[in-house]
């Protein structure tokens, strides 16, 4: 959720404030409330002001700020309210210290108390305000920074990615636990930060760090030892996107932008996966992984609902297959053994609650897989084997391009695991990204938004594969327009939610030709009858036109593959929605891209 930068470096073309606030500007994307800077010479001086980054840039003095070695954070609020004393980073009492700080310190509550009994004084509200203390006290005790850093670690428990920085030193100290932190190595500069993005102008090379080790980054270069103080050899990776890949290109959202990237985005999670000339799905990376005897998936969010599909195709190949919204997976009470295959649905790779349900996973011995968009993420090299989306960046805090990838990858990956594959299902997975760019061109999405922007609320209705895009709808609606929506399967309408169907309540149906299109006919006319509006996604349009007061039409497509098509006309009218509201459509209020506590 928050978000770290820290930098350290010889570029004689930009200021340490400038790299730190560019940083903080790519980060923006994970949601925040405040935002803060320390710069450390001789003294350190920090800058933090609650809101938006401009309103810290109010706060900066006029002439630039130079300086040996700087971190920067934007904060998700969780201990204490958005305020200018709550913003990191926060200092020790006598200000050599500062540090920010991403996760929870779970046992901050008994540090504070023993601290204060020392005598030093708490300004905030704040959990990560106890470190800079604790780091202080070690320094005062005649340690150097380094060991002070790390003897304030060792008292730490929770999760936590931590950057601090000590007057009169040169170095950024950071360590991760649980909580993602990655080094970019540049030709004349060295950056630590919590995602890509906040380096990525300034170099493309990049270290995932691990949890445990301790990195310290200096202007002549970087070392990474591991908790005993040992040198350790990490891989330097290439990232394969570039800044470019992260702006808006012209689309005055990235959400927009986003939704228009699907059909590139499809065919790069299918490249070299289907094979026409066998009719199979071949996955590289999945290599040794064989059919399992049960199959369980945990996720949360927008990934519950791709998952949620996912299991469908797998049970309709014979397995047992169930799934667990990630934060209620409990392996002491559900059974899990050696023949379970526990399958994390990840976009970022660092969702707290699914990582908690892999690693509850694999300490019983079941084998996990992840699957993820993010290269080098902790769900990747935390479970046994990883398959990636490769939807490429997604600034966006409401998800789409990865969701659509979620749905191909998990296709693709019952199959594989199957072998119960058809030469018609690759025909069809092939068309996939086509015809997702022929709904873009021709969708009348914005003209049913222009009808129903002022609805008291909005239903989602689906049966069968399409149940799960009825969820996925209703919750981007509520995400980015802030109104009333919900999704269900549409047999539940008549046992409670029909009471909620009025003339000003449009209720958005998922009425594909599959073997469930006579039900959901017969859900259709139970809406029609109680006056309410009805906005049909189709593929059988003569089917439902005469019942439906606007029809958004998909193309023709195998039956497990119209549910992603339905999506992008679901995604295409909340965005539409949104954006005749005026909302904050890329950060929308109280959320954040990737939620990295419990």
């Amino acid at each position: 959720m928050c978000g770290i930068i820290g930098y350290t470096g010889t570029r004689r073309d930009e200021a340490l404030s400038e790299v730190l606030l560019n940083g903080l500007s790519s980060l923006e994307y994970r949601g925040y409330d405040s935002a803060g800077v320390a710069i450390a010479n001789a003294t350190v001086s920090v800058y933090k002001s609650e809101g938006e980054l401009s309103e810290l840039e109010e706060t900066l003095p006029a002439t630039t700020l130079e300086g040996i070695a700087g971190i920067g954070h934007t904060r998700w609020s969780t201990h204490g309210p958005p305020s200018d004393t709550n913003a990191h980073p926060h200092t020790s009492c006598n200000g050599r210290v500062a540090v920010v700080h991403n996760g929870i310190v779970e046992n901050y509550q008994e540090l504070r108390d023993a601290l204060e009994a020392d005598g030093h004084e708490f300004e905030s509200d704040t959990d990560t305000e106890v470190i800079p203390h604790l780091i202080e006290a070690a320094l005062e005790r005649g340690d150097k920074p380094e060991t002070a850093f790390r003897r304030a670690i060792s008292r730490l428990e929770g999760s936590y990615a931590v950057a601090a920085v000590v007057s009169g030193d040169e170095a950024v100290y950071a360590t991760r636990h649980q909580s993602p932190l990655v080094l970019g190595i540049g030709d004349d500069s060295y950056f630590l930060a919590s995602d890509v993005p906040a380096f990525l102008e300034y170099t493309d090379n990049v270290v995932y760090l691990e949890d445990g080790q301790f990195v310290s980054i200096t202007p002549s270069g970087v070392e990474i030892t591991n908790g005993q103080g040992s040198l350790v050899d990490m891989p330097v990776e290439t990232v394969e996107w570039d800044i470019e890949d992260a702006g808006k290109s012209g689309y005055d959202h990235y959400m927009l932008k986003e939704i228009n990237e699907q059909p590139h985005a499809l065919r790069e999670c299918l490249r070299g996966r289907p094979r026409e000339l066998d009719a199979s799905i071949e996955i590289d990376e999945l290599e040794g992984l064989e059919r399992p005897e049960r199959v369980h998936f945990v996720a949360c969010g927008t990934s519950y609902h791709a998952a949620l599909y996912g299991a469908r195709l797998f049970r309709e190949q014979g397995i047992q297959t169930n799934t667990f919204l990630a934060s209620e997976y409990d392996v002491d009470a559900i059974p899990v053994d050696e023949g379970t295959l526990v399958v994390g649905v990840t976009q970022s790779g660092e969702t707290a609650d699914t990582l908690g349900a892999l690693r509850a996973a694999n300490r019983i011995g079941a084998e996990t897989l992840s699957v993820t968009n993010v290269v080098g993420c902790s769900a990747a090299r935390e479970t046994d084997y990883v398959m990636y989306i490769r939807a490429g960046p997604e600034i966006g805090v409401a998800a789409t391009k990865t969701f659509a990838s979620q749905q191909v990858a998990l296709a693709m990956l019952s199959r594989a695991l199957t072998g119960a594959c058809s030469s018609a299902f690759i025909k069809a997975l092939r068309a996939l990204p086509d015809q997702v760019q022929s709904i873009l061109d021709t969708s009348q999405a914005a003209t049913v938004a222009d009808e129903y922007v002022d609805a008291d609320a909005y239903f989602f209705i689906g049966r069968g594969y399409n149940a799960p895009v009825a969820l996925e709808g209703a919750l981007k609606m509520k995400e980015i327009t802030y109104k009333h929506a919900e999704g269900f399967p549409a047999g539940e309408l008549k046992h409670g939610p029909l009471a909620l169907v009025t003339e000003r309540t449009p209720v958005f149906s998922m009425l594909t030709g599959d073997s469930n299109a006579e039900k959901m006919l017969g859900n259709v006319r139970e809406v029609e009858s109680r006056g309410a509006p009805i906005v049909a996604v189709t593929d059988v349009p003569a089917q439902v036109a005469t019942h439906a007061d606007h029809v958004l039409e998909i193309p023709n497509t195998h039956r497990l593959f119209a549910p992603i098509l339905a999506n992008i006309q679901l995604q295409l009218v909340s965005y539409w929605v949104a954006n005749q509201l005026g909302r904050s459509i890329d950060k929308p209020r109280n959320l954040a891209k990737s939620v990295t506590v419990e």
